[in-house]
């Protein structure tokens, strides 16, 4: 084996350049080897089974280009010019950062895709793009109270089951069935990888197994991999292989920080200005719950004054074409955004609005509570294909029906391969049996054991004091619920909400007029109480849109 691994060692290991990393930080910091060698792994479509089918070498291009990645599909316009045109698809496919930049800097993204939902590749079982619109990763592992819950639905505990999957699902071309072929070709690609493909500007680069051993004495010190992440590729297995790759993109996907200063408060964004210029509270106190931050911050703000204001003598853009400030509509705008209702509700008309009750979901710091609620979304797009009313007649079983018959209503597995996925679909006209209930295909689904322990924890405290917390009870609870976005720089990642269904902000902000007037109504499936609290008037919108833009960062 000194032999095979000493054949692959063709030079200086180095690793691509990349503008993504946490902050502060000076810019001639290189990553630590781990995510760096993480990102090299996100990068590289030789993991997808296009390029399993179609290379008859490793360290070549395949014969022929996967389609898929042809273009950048584009919800806004005109598809766009695609990196990995040529080659196949990888992770980066889905999830851009510089790749599609105009020259002026502008179109940056932060971690997410350009499409309503992601393309995927075809393999002849009718799925041509994901259920649903790809989240940005920036800070989607920041530090938070609770158990950590990934994808939309909550499928996954961390970061390491998200990635493990992804290398060897349906996203890279392998259908369910193909778990293990996906896991020994990956095994393969790490063997034999000898640096010279998707490494660089140098292509004279160490292959993966040297990179993973960091016994090589060209290897630099700052780029050998902690011996926590090392790994002899060729006595170990080939679950052990794909589990040393979930661990060092997993690193990779923690380095994914927007930035933060020395206290950890985050810094960039004209919002985050304003809050250090008015000596406003930036973060929690050590023991206090986010709603409670969200509220002294609140009761800040309304005791400012005057307020001192943000200007482009304060920061600027360079990947964004809007002006670097915090002004008075933006103050309006947060004081919507941070405002709870009164009771009794009274609407614009009567003297009511200015209430965006966006807290309840969203509070600050991060902008999300990491929790699942439903919002609307599932419904309004069944009753847009159906007709109004359409998703509160929709058929959905209960715990005892689902379990009886998991191929007819729950997604595709390695245990059911040939499920329906019906209810964690797009709805479509020829057939109303299709919807995505979200959390509800994940919870009680015995095919997705690690969340389960988690989900009870969140969704127990919903019962009444007097009920059973049980799987059967709960069920109904988790219909059309998705993980609450967070809202940093959101400008870099519409179309909004988890079905890309929201072009822009303002639509954003449109549908929850829409589906609060649904909830107070009782005309909202499941709908999240806490809808019924927002109140906002004509005026509201334009200012919760300003507030909501002085997110903005340049994350690079």
């Amino acid at each position: 084996m000194r032999l095979a691994r000493a054949a692959l060692a063709g030079g200086a290991l180095l690793f691509p350049a990349c503008l993504q990393g946490p902050g502060p930080i000076p810019t001639d910091t290189v990553k630590p080897a781990e995510q760096a060698l993480g990102e090299r792994l996100f990068r590289d479509p030789r993991f997808s089974q296009w390029f399993a089918s179609h290379a008859g070498n490793l360290n070549a291009p395949p014969t022929a280009a996967d389609p898929t990645v042809d273009v950048v599909a584009n919800a806004a316009g005109p598809a766009l010019p695609s990196a990995l045109a040529g080659t196949a698809v990888a992770c980066s496919a889905c999830h851009l950062v510089e790749q599609d930049a105009l020259p002026d800097g502008t179109r940056m993204r932060a971690y997410a895709d350009f499409a309503r939902t992601s393309p995927i590749p075809d393999r002849g079982d009718g799925a041509l793009s994901t259920a649903r619109n790809s989240p940005p990763l920036v800070d989607a592992l920041v530090p938070r109270p609770g158990p950590v819950f990934l994808h939309l639905d909550g499928q996954f505990l961390t970061a390491e089951e998200l990635v493990a999957f992804t290398f060897t699902g349906r996203n890279l071309g392998w259908r369910p069935g193909e778990a293990e072929a996906a896991v020994h070709h990956l095994a393969r690609v790490i063997r034999g990888d000898d640096g010279r493909l998707f490494q660089g500007p140098d292509p004279s680069g160490m292959g993966y197994a040297v990179a993973f051993l960091a016994e090589d004495s060209r290897i630099l010190s700052r780029l050998r991999l902690p011996a926590a992440y090392r790994l002899d590729v060729f006595s170990a297995s080939d679950t052990d292989v794909l589990a040393a790759v979930a661990r060092v993109v997993a690193a990779y996907l923690r380095g994914l920080h927007y930035r933060r200063d020395g206290t950890g408060a985050y810094d960039a964004s004209p919002y985050d200005v304003f809050l250090a210029k008015n000596a406003l509270p930036r973060a929690p106190d050590a023991g206090e719950t986010l709603m409670a931050y969200a509220r002294r911050l609140r009761t800040a703000v309304e005791s400012l004054n005057p307020a001192a204001w943000v200007t482009e003598a304060d920061g600027h853009f360079s990947h964004h074409a809007q002006p670097f400030a915090f002004g008075p509509e933006e103050l309006r705008g947060l004081e919507v955004f941070l405002a709870e209702p009164l009771a009794p509700f009274r609407p614009p008309a009567e003297g009511g609005g200015g209430v965006g009750n966006c807290l309840a979901c969203h509070p600050p710091p991060d902008f999300t509570d990491h929790g699942f609620h439903n919002s609307g979304t599932s419904q309004l797009g069944y009753d847009a294909v159906h007709g109004t009313g359409a998703f509160l007649a929709l058929a959905v079983p209960d715990l005892t029906a689902r379990s009886v018959h998991p191929d007819a209503f729950l997604p595709p597995s390695a245990s059911h391969p040939t499920a329906a996925g019906r209810f964690a679909a797009l709805p479509e006209a020829a057939d109303g049996a299709r919807a995505d209930l979200g959390l509800w295909n994940v919870f009680a689904n015995p095919d997705v054991p690690a969340p389960q322990t988690a989900l009870l924890e969140v969704l127990c405290p919903e019962l009444p004091a007097t009920a059973d917390c049980t799987a059967a009870a709960l069920l109904t609870r988790t219909l059309a619920r998705f993980k609450t976005a967070g809202l940093r720089d959101l400008d870099d990642s519409a179309p909004y909400l988890h079905d890309g269904s929201a072009p822009d902000v303002g639509a954003v902000l449109a549908q929850y007029q829409r589906v609060s007037d649904l909830q107070r109504a009782g005309a909202l499936r499941n709908g999240d109480d806490r809808l019924a609290g927002v109140n906002l008037g004509p005026g509201d919108i334009p200012a919760l849109e300003a507030f909501l833009h002085a997110l903005a960062e340049d994350y690079q």
